[in-house]
């Protein structure tokens, strides 16, 4: 039964998603392609302020994003959809920036201030606020504070148990606990102290997760070139168009949402907390978000196991990180081993950070007031399901986090079409 819901539902997203993308392409005259402009505003002097720069949300939508999607949701893609699925990963992304534009710019523009003077924002606002839909909007915080503060967190802390047993041979209940306890000193400190260590970890992982993936290329060059022929011909099996085409092409657009979140909505909820109202600013760096996550993460992910011997692997319950892992100790042995087990490590925590946010927000957007004893306990809680996350089955979590997303993903959609005006307007 989940199973079937879960194909329904994202037959549904991804028409809405691919359509809507497509829309707002040709209307913003193909705005996510303005990479000179991406790049301006990303090294424009920003005023000094005491909250959040634009910078620094981008650190914490890439935070968000470039977690367990990026190296365990490639891998699974891989291995149930096969090669082709990344070639619709990369192609979701570019058709999807124009949705992340969109969602950033109504973000920005539709938020308020809580009652700790710090702006909040997202899908859950602009649909009240810009199409006076208090009840989808609850709706939606609802299903962000499900798929996220539960669901979602639970694949990070399950990847990380996975990658620490993988390492140590260590009990989950214990790398559970570790995990509790490390994101629980940072939740509790609040959303800047989230904001400072998100801005801090990310640049540092990525930079590191990319040099080992370019020296990984040098070092199989021959590969290449065979690898992405085999990458397009594999994305066009129309010659069994049900049991090879569609279950590729659904398969990679669903890891692709999945890691760069483009067109769910939850980009602009981190976007929505800058003291800037610069909308054109905030929606060309989430837009260079996205791309960071997929065409350097997510295709870095995939160059790495397509050059190791992955047609070997096999397994029941796959959570996609032990191909990963596979996969780097084939070219890099023990020492591949560790950089893909740091990497999930700071990816994962990072994305708790992040995810528990989304959650936070969710939850100010729901109860209007929201006291201190109330953010406690959706802290225990998140922390409660983090320890949950590391024992409970990979496939669980994946199956339930997937119909969420998709939920997300047709909310968010429809209301990015109905105050298509207001975008235009804006930019």
């Amino acid at each position: 039964m989940i199973e079937w819901i879960n194909q329904i539902l994202w037959a549904v997203a991804t028409t809405m998603i691919i359509l809507s993308g497509l829309f707002f392409t040709k209307k913003l005259k193909g705005i996510q392609f303005r990479f000179s402009s991406m790049i301006y505003r990303l090294f424009e002097k920003e005023e000094k302020k005491e909250g959040i720069t634009p910078v620094q949300t981008l650190m914490m939508s890439l935070a968000g994003r470039i977690g367990v999607g990026s190296i365990a949701g490639v891998a699974l893609a891989i291995y149930i959809g096969g090669v082709g699925s990344v070639f619709w990963m990369w192609m979701i992304a570019l058709i999807t920036g124009a949705n992340t534009f969109v969602e950033t710019v109504l973000g920005v523009k539709f938020k308020e201030k809580d009652e700790g003077k710090i702006y909040v924002g997202g899908p859950s606002y602009y649909l009240k606020n810009g199409l006076h839909k208090l009840c989808l909007g609850k709706i939606y915080a609802i299903l962000i504070i499900m798929s996220y503060t539960i669901g979602f967190l639970g694949i990070q802390s399950n990847t990380i148990t996975r990658s620490c047993q993988e390492m140590f041979s260590v009990s989950a209940w214990w790398v559970g606990t570790i995990i509790v306890l490390f994101s629980g000193l940072i939740i509790f400190g609040g959303v800047k102290k989230i904001a400072d260590v998100t801005s801090r970890l990310v640049p540092v992982m990525t930079l590191v997760y990319v040099a080992t993936a370019i020296y990984i290329v040098i070092m199989n060059i021959h590969m290449i070139p065979t690898i992405f022929i085999e990458i397009l011909k594999q994305a066009f099996r129309f010659d069994a168009f049900f049991s090879a085409f569609l279950p590729t092409l659904i398969i990679g657009i669903q890891r692709g949402l999945f890691s760069n979140e483009a067109g769910i909505g939850t980009g602009s909820i981190v976007a929505s907390a800058t003291d800037s109202n610069d909308v054109k600013k905030q929606g060309y760096l989430q837009v260079l978000g996205i791309y960071i996550t997929t065409f350097l993460i997510c295709t870095s992910t995939a160059i790495i196991i397509l050059t190791s011997d992955y047609t070997s692997f096999t397994s029941i319950d796959i959570n996609g990180i032990e191909l990963t892992q596979r996969a780097f100790h084939y070219h890099l042995g023990n020492l591949g081993t560790l950089i893909v087990f740091l990497s999930i490590l700071l990816f994962s925590f990072s994305t708790i950070l992040t995810g528990y946010y989304y959650g936070e927000s969710s939850l100010k957007y729901i109860l209007r007031e929201v006291h201190s004893r109330k953010l406690i306990m959706l802290k225990v809680i998140t922390l409660l399901f983090l320890m949950l996350g590391s024992i409970l089955p990979s496939n669980t979590l994946w199956k339930i986090v997937d119909i969420f997303v998709a939920l997300l993903a047709i909310i968010n959609t429809y209301a990015i079409l109905k105050l298509q005006k207001v975008v235009e307007k804006e930019t």
